[in-house]
């Protein structure tokens, strides 16, 4: 049974279904990617919900405890 099994959105009711997705984050005035993170994702209205462990994580990736595993550059436009 998964974690997330028979959990429903609180915001639209929808089921939740477990998921890996990739987080943007701006730290210290850098963007940072943090990939291939599990979290329930409402099927209905795409809420994202993350367990305690799984923030601890990023907690630590985003404060720089955790190596990063590559780095990337990426364009920058302005309009």
């Amino acid at each position: 049974m998964g974690f997330w099994e028979n959990e429903t959105c609180e915001h639209c009711g929808g089921p939740i279904v477990e998921r890996r997705v990739t987080l943007h984050r701006k730290v210290k005035g850098r963007y940072v990617q943090i990939e291939n993170v599990p979290a329930g994702v409402c099927r209905e209205c795409g809420t994202r919900y993350y367990a305690a462990n799984v923030l601890k994580l990023i907690q630590e990736s985003i404060r720089g405890r955790r190596k990063a595993d590559r780095e990337i550059c990426m364009p920058v436009y302005s309009l």
